[in-house]
C-alpha cells in the first residue's frame, strides 16, 4: 500500500484527500503546515508528497525546493487553487500539478502516474 502524505492548511482538504485516497487504498499522512515537512519525510517515507503552494505561514514551492535538495527522487505533486503557478520556474521541480477540485480524478490519475514510475525493474 503506497503512502501519500498531504500537506495542506485548509483542514477541509486534508479530510477531504485523506476519505477519497483512503477509498482508493492509500494510506495517507497530512501536515497541516510545512513546519515539519522534512522530519515527517525522514520518518514516515512516504511514497509521494501532495503540496499545497500557498499556505498561511509556508509557500509551497520553497518547500518543494527543500525537499529536493534532500529527496530529489521523491514524487511531489504541487496541488494549488490558481493555474497561474504552474509558469513559476520553481514549479518545474514538481512531478506534476494539479488545480484543486472537489473531482479528484485528476489528482488520482497522477498519484497513479508519479507512483507507477516509481516501481522498480
Amino acid at each position: 500500500m503506497a503512502k501519500i502524505l498531504i500537506v495542506d492548511d485548509e483542514e477541509g482538504i486534508r479530510m477531504l484527500y485523506t476519505m477519497e485516497l483512503q477509498d482508493e487504498g492509500y494510506e495517507v499522512i497530512t501536515l497541516p503546515d510545512g513546519k515539519d515537512l522534512l522530519n515527517v519525510v525522514d520518518t514516515e517515507q512516504p511514497d509521494c508528497v501532495v503540496l499545497d503552494i500557498k499556505m498561511r505561514e509556508y509557500n509551497g514551492l520553497d518547500l518543494l525546493q527543500q525537499l529536493r535538495k534532500k529527496y530529489y527522487d521523491l514524487p511531489v505533486i504541487l496541488n494549488s487553487a490558481y493555474s497561474s503557478f504552474k509558469i513559476d520556474l520553481k514549479a518545474v521541480a514538481a512531478d506534476y500539478y494539479v488545480v484543486k477540485s472537489s473531482d479528484l480524478s485528476e489528482l488520482k490519475d497522477k498519484l497513479k502516474v508519479a507512483l507507477e514510475a516509481q516501481i522498480p525493474e
